[in-house]
């Protein structure tokens, strides 16, 4: 048997790996970390460092990380979701000496335990009279989101370990009750403690059925319903690969057009002229496809187009900077913006800012928040940061990339080309419109014309080099 010098839980959230920590950690010799590599905190919320390392060390070396936790006596290992740390990710996967331990749960319970503990505010429970109660309201898109996240992530791990010749002890959510499971994971490990009674301390949380926990139950069956055909309960739980981005395309209510959005692009605008060609509300307009459902779509549009918009790089970025790290509206990544601000020293303002005020926020802070992203941009797309690359913000070309993976754009366009373009397009199928494109521009990039300059330029180059080539992009400016 190989001899482990280290192991990885690679879980998710809500699935049971607090419980399965606490019983690792009662066995002699072992000594899990926590999220060891979760990008807002180093193992614990509260904890300051971990042998000595402290969160900006961990953020500036991550490998010395894995080091240290190696030269430990014993076994010590840590527990690793889809959002840690990429960087870690790959050494881990493929060091034979370090363990790999997948523990997965029934994606749906997993998630609306998940959104449980969002409401509530109870993450751990360690004492039943103090556990908090309430219903959520089932979102079927966010799910999905959800699914293709976890999904992306599974076949990453299955395909890297079976490249490299190796496998991982699997683990479902019921498993963890089982103290014989337990203990044959010990076995695994090369251990020889063994457990006679599994740790109490933990409670278990929301036991009542889904039926109790869901406002929208019947809602929540119907939108599952309409998702593609697979089984929740399927251990070890690594479901179907599903297209490259499918379920973001936009198509026409009724013509055989569809786009193929890049984020942080002209998206808004994009859907308003798709719904104007067939005189419907964008409402109406079709998404959330699924690989099936796009050939249909295909199949009963024999002539049909699909298309995706490319944005000049700095007006992206800015977009992607303002709506998703800036301002706290819909769709912004609070928990990213907080890392950025405590772990990368971005000046970005504690709150978000309004900016229809300029003595709440001023164009110089906005420069310097924006100049800061960019150069954070740069190591992100680079791989040497722990915060994921979002589709917000990564290479057009790499989007791009992937969108090949299931088809094709008939057309990459240009935004400051969509005017001339857009009606030669639809002239293909044999629409006439005289519809245009209303103003493609982002809300707020009257405070990108008022910041930018050669800097500002030239740090989008350097994020975005592949980008620039590809496309020969010009200066914004």
């Amino acid at each position: 048997m190989t001899k482990f010098t280290s192991f990885i839980v690679l879980a998710e959230m809500r699935t049971g790996s607090n419980f399965l920590e606490a019983n690792l950690n009662d066995l002699k010799g072992v000594h899990c970390f926590g999220e060891l590599f979760n990008p807002a905190f180093i193992g614990y919320p509260k904890t300051q460092d971990i042998l000595g390392i402290t969160l900006q060390a961990r953020e500036d070396d991550p490998l010395a990380m894995l080091d240290r936790i190696k030269a430990q006596d014993g076994l010590c290992g840590f527990r690793y979701f889809h959002d840690h740390d990429p960087r870690v990710l790959d050494r881990c996967l493929n060091d034979p000496h370090c363990a790999k331990i997948i523990l997965t749960r029934n994606p749906l319970d997993s998630f609306v335990s998940w959104k449980l503990a969002q409401a509530t505010g109870q993450w751990k429970l360690t004492n039943a009279t103090h556990a908090k109660s309430t219903q959520i309201a089932f979102d079927t898109a966010a799910f999905e989101a959800h699914m293709r996240k976890l999904q992306d992530f599974q076949i990453k791990v299955l395909n890297t370990l079976q490249r490299a010749g190796q496998t991982a002890f699997y683990m479902g959510y019921d498993d963890l009750r089982d103290v014989e499971i337990i203990n044959g994971l010990a076995a695994y490990l090369g251990v020889a403690a063994r457990l006679s009674n599994l740790n109490r301390k933990l409670k278990k949380q929301n036991p009542e059925p889904l039926e109790a926990r869901v406002a929208n139950y019947a809602e929540m069956q119907a939108g599952l319903q309409a998702m593609d055909r697979f089984d929740l309960d399927r251990t070890p739980h690594f479901e179907p690969r599903r297209g490259p981005a499918i379920p973001t395309y936009v198509a026409a209510a009724k013509s055989g057009l569809i786009h193929m959005p890049l984020r942080s692009g002209p998206e808004d605008a994009i859907a308003q002229w798709l719904a104007g060609i067939d005189g419907v509300s964008v409402s109406e307009l079709k998404t959330g496809f699924t690989q099936k459902t796009l050939r249909q779509w295909q199949q009963y549009h024999v002539k049909h187009r699909a298309f995706t918009v490319l944005r000049h790089p700095v007006a992206r970025a800015h977009a992607a900077f303002c709506d998703r790290i800036l301002l706290d509206g819909p769709g912004s990544f609070g928990q990213i913006r907080a890392s950025l601000r405590k772990v990368h020293r971005l000046p970005i303002p504690a709150h978000a800012p309004d900016l229809s005020k300029t003595n709440d926020y001023d164009v110089a802070a906005h420069r310097a928040a924006f100049l800061a992203f960019l150069r954070f941009l740069r190591n992100n797309l680079s791989a040497q940061t722990s915060i994921r690359v979002d589709p917000s913000w990564a290479g057009q070309s790499t989007l791009l990339q992937g969108f090949a993976q299931f088809m094709m754009p008939d057309a990459i366009l240009r935004e400051e080309r969509l005017q001339d373009d857009l009606p030669d397009l639809v002239g293909q199928i044999g629409i006439k419109t005289d519809m245009t494109v209303l103003d493609t521009e982002h809300p707020h990039e009257s405070w990108l014309a008022a910041i930018y300059d050669a800097q500002v330029e030239e740090a989008a180059r350097a994020a975005y080099t592949r980008d620039y080539a590809v496309f020969g992009f010009e200066n914004w400016g």
